[in-house]
């Protein structure tokens, strides 16, 4: 075979590979300019053909059944390109740094019951290799395996426990792919050009030093893991990371939004974004971790995002907490809720809405507390109230319904307040699905970080 004139596809289309289900999907390669190159899917045994541009580069669409297979998709032009074992169903991108990285190889809760039990044929995986780049790629080093004992070992723990709950729930092929970086600051994640067109972008990424396990320069990891996977058709993407931000976190709250529009806009559909708000720990900077958590919260402006709150299954000792299964579970439910229709799943854990003073006292409203609010304890912990000197008290507060009640003594015209305002913190306050409120201020004050 002439391999100059090869027919090739990249590796994300390769054996055992999940393609969406009920979509229009891009199937892309490269081939010898003008050369005709054809694709076929045994779903529906109708060929698509087109030629390879000058660049010597094709694309071709393809109307995807609802969920299925096995099939077969066969690529022909001057060579014949063979991929087996293809199931249709549900495909969610995984990212972020080591919380989303982490595997059951490095060590979680409950990994003596969980790997055994991970035979899942309609569960695949792509781990995505660690490589940067300067620009765009076109390929990148993966392949698509089966979820076994053995592959699970080695994939995102929180991926898996997410694609896990979706395969039991919508009884479909799940595959998920995990383009994730233990270390690396958003900003890698996000194009050069969106950084650069933002003054906040550009201070918040001047911040990020130079470190030996990976890289902090606006884009790398873009270039090399993100876009050689664009336009892969996914349902949407799951994103566990900010831990490696707290130098800037209040930048946090601009950066989150630019890189889901960023990559919303390279795929050219507003996909689901859902992410976990990273979890307490005593070594930040003095408030870095609750203004980061902040900003993640506040990130939730960015349409048909959510965000798992696990303030309570964290460790205020460990930047990296064991228990990933229950952050895959709720990752889930959320998907399960707002993408999937299954009301019954909790969403989410209360979230600030708004404040309202009455006398001496504010009130306190949420979302996501419809059916109550709940607490160990009548005086609920980690609340703190200010007036016109901005100075912090703890308050007295209780719940009042779905509202909380707060006041202190000795502030008699109360103008703002804070709900676990610390880097480390042991929640105190729950939604009737157990999920715990995240932290908040109602102020805007500067502050040390």
């Amino acid at each position: 075979m002439h391999t100059a004139w090869a027919v090739s596809v990249p590796a994300i289309f390769s054996d055992h590979m999940v393609l969406q289900q009920k979509a229009e999907v891009t199937v892309w390669g490269s081939a010898k300019a003008g050369e005709p190159v054809t694709v076929v899917g045994t779903w529906n045994n109708k060929p698509v053909t087109t030629k390879a541009s000058n660049l010597g580069k094709w694309s071709v669409k393809l109307n995807t059944p609802d969920a299925g297979g096995p099939y077969v998709v066969t690529v022909k032009g001057y060579n014949t390109i063979i991929i087996n074992d293809v199931l249709i169903g549900e495909v969610w991108l995984a990212s972020g740094q080591s919380n989303m990285e982490w595997s059951a190889a490095a060590g979680i809760e409950s990994a003596e019951v969980e790997v055994p039990k991970a035979s899942y044929p309609e569960v695949r995986f792509f781990n995505v290799a660690h490589q940067t780049a300067d620009g765009p790629q076109l390929n990148l080093q993966g392949d698509w395996v089966v979820s076994t004992p053995e592959t699970m070992k080695h994939f995102s723990a929180v991926a898996y426990f997410f694609g896990r709950e979706l395969h039991q729930e919508l009884s479909v092929p799940v595959g998920l792919i995990n383009s994730s970086w233990g270390g690396t600051p958003g900003e890698v994640w996000v194009s050069p050009e969106t950084i650069a067109s933002d003054p906040v972008l550009v201070e918040a990424a001047a911040k990020q030093k130079e470190v030996e396990y990976g890289p902090s320069q606006p884009g790398k990891a873009y270039h090399a893991m993100i876009a050689p996977l664009i336009p892969y058709h996914i349902a949407g993407a799951l994103w566990y990371q900010g831990e490696s931000n707290t130098v800037a976190p209040e930048a946090y709250e601009t950066l989150l939004p630019a890189l889901i529009n960023n990559w919303r806009s390279e795929w050219g559909y507003e996909f689901p974004f859902y992410f976990v708000q990273i979890a307490p720990y005593k070594d930040y900077g003095p408030y870095a971790g609750a203004l980061l958590r902040d900003s993640q919260r506040k990130s939730l402006k960015v349409p048909d995002t959510g965000m798992v709150v696990v303030s309570d299954i964290g460790n205020n000792d460990d930047i990296h907490p064991r228990n990933k299964l229950d952050v895959g579970k709720r990752l889930a439910n959320l998907a399960l809720n707002k993408t999937y229709g299954k009301e019954n799943r909790p969403a989410s854990g209360p979230l600030f809405r708004e404040m309202k003073v009455e006398g001496r006292k504010v009130r306190l409203y949420f979302d996501y507390a419809d059916k109550g609010l709940v607490s160990e304890s009548k005086a609920l912990p980690n609340f703190e109230i200010a007036g016109e000197d901005r100075k912090f008290v703890k308050a007295d507060a209780r719940i009042d319904g779905n509202t909380v009640v707060v006041q202190a003594k000795s502030v008699k015209n109360p103008v703002a307040v804070r709900y676990e305002w610390s880097n480390t913190v042991k929640p105190g306050l729950f939604n009737k699905a157990g999920l715990p409120v995240s932290s908040f201020r109602t102020d805007n004050w500067p502050m040390q970080q």
